[in-house]
């Protein structure tokens, strides 16, 4: 059972003093708190000194707010990346069954996939396709990826639901972003794709895609974010 007292010291400085027993293992306060200034940029020395029996265990994470105007991806154990298609139409029959058995020449959806650059431009009405590659690290359960709408385009799908995507996850088209909720998600490479449709002329930003664990929020990565300009369709 632990009965101790326990300092925590960051650069040579106590922070906070706590004392840990059976009574108080669930309640005391266990965390230390730095913000904003009082946080100097360098090396910093964290020291714990413990006085009495019980282990100690401990972790620790940095958060910051960024003003850069092109987000970069991160991530470490989790990492996700962002791309973008152009989907063109093209002229395809495939030959199938008529009704009394004969050949019957039918033509068939399909699509020429281009590449869609940072700073590349659309027309409006274009068709897009967002494909979301993640590349994990280890087994996970319950991780989200947030994909962040640009304005200027909507969504194809505009029904929430199982739609049989590549990673079993439950999509939510919300007016901002597209949410999907993944059960499990195995360690390797995985990609996912929806589609969105050019509408509004503009110059727009897409907000990097974030992928997280929903119970563990400090498991998290981020994608490139992307700039598109969509031109007025005059035709």
């Amino acid at each position: 059972k632990p009965n101790l007292s326990l300092e925590v010291l960051v650069d040579g400085k106590l922070q906070k003093a706590v004392e840990i027993t059976p009574a108080t293992l669930f309640t005391f306060d266990n965390k230390v708190v730095i913000e904003g200034a009082h946080l100097a940029a360098g090396e910093h020395t964290v020291e714990f000194r413990k006085k009495g029996d019980g282990p100690i265990y401990f972790n620790g994470y940095v958060t910051n707010f960024t003003l850069e105007d092109f987000i970069k991806a991160a991530g470490l154990e989790l990492k996700v990346d962002r791309r973008f298609f152009k989907l063109t139409p093209v002229e395809k029959t495939a030959n199938v069954a008529g009704a009394r058995g004969q050949v019957v020449e039918q033509r068939v959806e399909k699509y020429e996939r281009t590449r869609i650059e940072n700073l590349g431009e659309l027309t409006s009405g274009d068709l897009v396709e967002v494909e979301l590659v993640v590349d994990s690290k280890n087994d996970y359960e319950y991780i989200v990826l947030e994909d962040m709408k640009a304005a200027g385009f909507e969504p194809v799908e505009v029904r929430s639901g199982y739609n049989g995507n590549e990673l079993g996850a439950y999509v939510e088209y919300r007016d901002e972003r597209v949410a999907l909720f993944c059960r499990s998600l195995a360690r390797g490479q995985h990609s996912v794709t929806y589609r969105l449709r050019a509408e509004i002329p503009g110059r727009f930003s897409a907000l990097p895609t974030k992928a997280s664990a929903m119970y563990a929020p400090e498991l998290r990565a981020n994608a490139d974010e992307f700039k598109v300009r969509i031109e007025d369709d005059n035709e």
